[in-house]
């Protein structure tokens, strides 16, 4: 996400990112799978710095037993995919906001 050239954030843009990436985590599972399914969700988004920012996103999910054959890792990976592709999107705005 460097080379977006996005300028140092405030504490409240950095929480802001980690609460958007959390967020598109949790819809990303939930349109896959009905929360009935699943017996354990925690998604954390946590960032590291201000200018340059890291993000890292962690998906736990175990699924009740009759979704036994249901590729949980791939819904993990692509609930991770869709949240830094949305805290992307916010920084690409944010920056563009910025430079107004």
């Amino acid at each position: 996400m460097e080379q977006l050239g996005i300028p140092e954030l405030t504490s409240e843009q950095v929480e802001e990112l980690s609460l958007i990436a959390e967020e598109a985590a949790r819809k990303q599972i939930l349109s896959k799978i009905p929360s009935k399914n699943i017996e354990t969700l925690n998604i954390s988004a946590e960032t590291e710095g201000t200018k340059p920012v890291a993000l890292n996103v962690e998906v736990d999910i175990v699924l009740v037993r009759s979704m036994k054959d249901f590729d949980v890792q791939k819904l993990a990976d692509d609930a991770v995919k869709e949240a830094f592709a949305s805290a992307e999107q916010f920084l690409r705005e944010l920056t563009c906001r910025l430079r107004k």
